[in-house]
């Protein structure tokens, strides 16, 4: 049976009269007879009885209206989510960044994103957070946060935000009172790091690999917590941006500038070329913009 039959049936059945119907319908009376002649029809028996000008249902006409109330149920339901869909307002951004402090922002970028789109779900894939450009690429991402972009024909690179990266050290490391420091001077300190390859850790990419300097040790450590503590107990150095940092400042810790004009790290959100991102994708970005901008103007 066609749907229009059973919006028919089930209006008839709850507005209590023809009248009525025609309205919620925005059918005519003629229009409204005929269609319900051509339901009992197609049925093959009649579907309401006619008494004292009132329809009343038959058991046929009761089984459809039972069957009318669910059917119809579950297709505004389904054509509601369509329209977001299409509009935008429901659905999925997975997204990952090359470092865990990175997610400190989230919150905040949250609560600002579901005021607005309430129906779209942020997904967090933690799996991802040292290979977000492969993992893109395979379809596991929506975006990726990144501060290497790699030359790949089918991603393209949004810039996000230039973020200064410091070195942090301990009160009484020989650093703490230095105005900056240079590549120079990592060859004979203990360098804590989040994660290998060196090829994706900034200070190693922009400054150390291509000048030659190896660190005295390295240490791996994937915990921002672990790191600052021990920095905090001078076994080491780790390299975070000034708004990663924020979180954490304190007297016993030292932020140290690198090279005299200062060490930037530009940061990207990478996403497919070959994909028609919904608008909310947009605002997500653009929050995430205001919010790290916030952060950023907090730490000066």
């Amino acid at each position: 049976m066609e749907i229009r039959y059973l919006r028919l049936i089930k209006a008839i059945v709850e507005e209590g009269s023809i009248t009525r119907a025609m309205d919620v319908l925005h059918l005519s009376q003629s229009a409204l007879s005929y269609q319900l002649k051509e339901a009992e029809l197609q049925v093959g028996t009649q579907l309401f009885y006619r008494r004292n000008k009132k329809l009343i249902l038959t058991p046929v006409g009761k089984k459809l209206y039972t069957s009318a109330i669910k059917v119809l149920a579950e297709m505004d339901a389904t054509d509601s989510e369509i329209k977001k869909m299409m509009n935008g307002e429901n659905g999925v951004i997975r997204i990952s960044t090359e470092c865990y402090t990175s997610y400190h922002w989230l919150p905040a970028v949250l609560k600002k994103f579901n005021n607005e789109f309430p129906n779209v779900e942020i997904e967090i894939v933690f799996e991802a957070t040292h290979k977000p450009i492969e993992k893109l690429m395979e379809g596991e991402l929506d975006l990726a946060i990144t501060s290497n972009p790699e030359q790949i024909d089918k991603i393209e690179y949004i810039k996000l935000f230039a973020d200064e990266m410091l070195a942090v050290v301990a009160p009484q490391h020989p650093w703490a009172n230095r105005p900056f420091v240079q590549a120079e001077d990592f060859q004979d300190i203990t360098l804590i790091i989040h994660s290998l390859p060196l090829d994706t850790v900034s200070i190693f990419r922009t400054e150390l690999t291509p000048k030659g300097i190896n660190p005295k040790k390295l240490i791996v450590l994937p915990l921002t917590e672990a790191s600052i503590e021990l920095a905090k107990a001078n076994m080491g150095v780790i390299v975070l941006a000034n708004w990663a940092l924020k979180p954490y400042l304190s007297n016993d810790i030292k932020a140290v500038k690198i090279n005299p004009e200062g060490f930037f790290r530009q940061q990207y959100v990478a996403r497919t070329r070959d994909r028609a991102y919904p608008v909310y994708f947009d605002y997500f970005i653009k929050f995430l913009r205001e919010e790290i901008k916030l952060d950023k103007e907090d730490t000066k």
